[in-house]
């Protein structure tokens, strides 16, 4: 009796905090989206600075601090959703859509978009609502 009733709950708990990631990552995408230009093929990448999950098949990665690109994967993507790491295949330095993939363990996701968003704006206007808040 105690055994299916810890498995409920932990069911429960994780159901729950999978409806607060989901809404987080909605709000998130919501506020990346008037910055995301239209698509491109490819771009720049040396290094995974670091990643936002954004949505179910939606990433936003950095390959440098102020640079940002919203990518969608193909679906499924296994496991996208509870990664703790991802990783971003690319080919002499550049990720192209429908070659390259987001890495996610074992599993690879193949990238069927790439948009890039305009992070230096997107910084501005948080900080200008910011200080618009204060005074």
């Amino acid at each position: 009796m105690l055994k299916p009733l810890i498995a409920m709950f932990g069911l429960l708990l994780a159901t729950s905090a999978f409806a607060q990631t989901a809404e987080k990552q909605e709000k998130a995408l919501s506020q990346y989206l008037p910055y995301a230009g239209e698509p491109v093929d490819r771009f720049q990448f040396w290094d995974l600075q670091r990643w936002e999950l954004v949505g179910e098949y939606k990433v936003v990665v950095w390959p440098r601090l102020n640079e940002a690109y919203l990518l969608t994967v193909d679906p499924p993507c296994q496991d996208l959703r509870w990664a703790q790491k991802i990783g971003v295949t690319s080919t002499a330095n550049s990720v192209s859509k429908r070659f390259d993939s987001v890495v996610v363990g074992k599993f690879k996701c193949r990238i069927n978009e790439i948009r890039p968003i305009d992070y230096k704006k997107y910084l501005a206007d948080k900080k200008a609502t910011k200080e618009a808040a204060k005074s």
